[in-house]
């Protein structure tokens, strides 16, 4: 089976299509980034998006890959809240130098052709403790993941602004009978 990745800024309604679509039965692999954020703010840590943002990014990747990994052993369609080239959209976002290491991660990990892509959603967007950003680096984010998908080969589908149910319904016909 594959992994099909959900994108987009962040307060856009990803978290909430992912918990909707792990109650409907399928397999989830969380944001790493909030992830990460947790795992830092326990230990102390320096990878956070607010001090080490290319320690952030490489911890990110870390994740990615390991989801990545999971999914495809499992067999099982799998939805991810952010995939690798994420990474490189974060680091294109920050003007910081994509290493080589992550480039290739994300030209030889892939995913379903299909990425659904989350649009800034001003009615939902929240800030949070792991969550700092405003709406205004949210619809800078949901543009560099708009770039950075297509440079790795992959078709972006325009998630619509409506309820859970209605985005759940959206995202299962545009994968097709094949894959759901």
């Amino acid at each position: 089976m594959t992994g099909v990745v959900l994108t987009g800024g962040p307060g856009s309604g990803k978290t909430t299509l992912l918990e909707a679509l792990a109650q409907a039965g399928y397999a989830v692999e969380p944001e790493a980034g909030r992830a990460v954020i947790r795992e830092e703010q326990r230990s102390g840590g320096e990878a956070l998006p607010w001090r080490d943002r290319a320690l952030f990014a490489q911890r990110m990747l870390d994740h990615d890959i390991a989801a990545h990994g999971r999914s495809q052993d499992s067999g099982r369609l799998t939805f991810h809240d952010r995939g690798v080239p994420d990474v490189i959209g974060y680091l294109t976002l920050c003007d910081l130098p994509i290493p080589r290491e992550m480039d290739r991660a994300a030209r030889t990990l892939r995913y379903h052709r299909r990425v659904f892509i989350a649009p800034p959603w001003a009615e939902i967007f929240g800030q949070d403790a792991e969550r700092r950003q405003d709406f205004d680096e949210a619809e800078r984010t949901f543009d560099a993941m708009a770039a950075v998908y297509p440079d790795y080969g992959y078709e972006l589908v325009e998630l619509p602004k409506a309820t859970i149910v209605e985005r759940v319904a959206f995202v299962l016909d545009r994968l097709g009978p094949g894959l759901t």
